[in-house]
């Protein structure tokens, strides 16, 4: 069930981290708005990461339901900050300059605000589960998961579209692209009971 778990939240961020690949010289104007994007979002994409890495290694087997609550409440909250975060980054990029870039950003933006929104939804469930029950705790965080799971597949239309074709080569040439590596095998909200 870990292993499911962890797949299931570090989706969203390998959605966004799975960036990889060169750039051609290709269009300086892609190369220069990927920059605009790719540079402020790096540090988001950690945050997601470390975010994902706390919640994992929060629950050690043996900790206590109320420690495993709260680091998982505090990375949903870092999580659905930094997926505000890169909405505004990405509204302040622009629209890629490439055929239907304009829905394609303003569609990322929309995914992106919603993923903010669905985590911080995640942050009030969790802190409403009941700690004193491990049994009922542990119920509680899986059906978390289906949660997570919903937000990652609603963003991934999305960022599809906006990772293809040229705008995407122009991405993946950017270092603040190319740090998703990282986040895979990361993050859980492990049930224990």
């Amino acid at each position: 069930m870990k292993k499911k778990l962890v797949a299931v939240l570090s989706g969203g961020a390998a959605l966004m981290l799975a960036l990889t690949g060169c750039s051609d010289d290709g269009d300086k104007k892609l190369d220069d708005w990927a920059k605009k994007f790719c540079d402020p979002a790096q540090a988001q994409f950690k945050k997601i990461q470390d975010a994902n890495t706390a919640m994992q290694t929060a629950d050690s087997g043996g900790t206590d339901s109320k420690k495993v609550q709260e680091a998982d409440s505090k990375a949903f909250q870092q999580i659905s900050d930094a997926y505000a975060a890169l909405a505004k980054s990405l509204s302040q990029a622009g629209a890629p300059p490439a055929d239907g870039g304009e829905e394609s950003q303003k569609n990322a933006v929309k995914e992106l605000n919603d993923l903010s929104k669905g985590y911080g939804d995640l942050k009030k469930q969790v802190d409403g589960l009941d700690t004193g029950d491990k049994g009922k705790f542990a119920d509680g965080l899986r059906s978390l998961s289906d949660g997570i799971n919903k937000l990652n597949k609603k963003s991934e239309q999305a960022f599809k579209k906006l990772e293809s074709g040229d705008v995407g080569k122009a991405m993946a040439g950017q270092p603040g692209c190319q740090t998703q590596k990282a986040t895979e095998g990361a993050g859980s909200v492990s049930p224990k009971k």
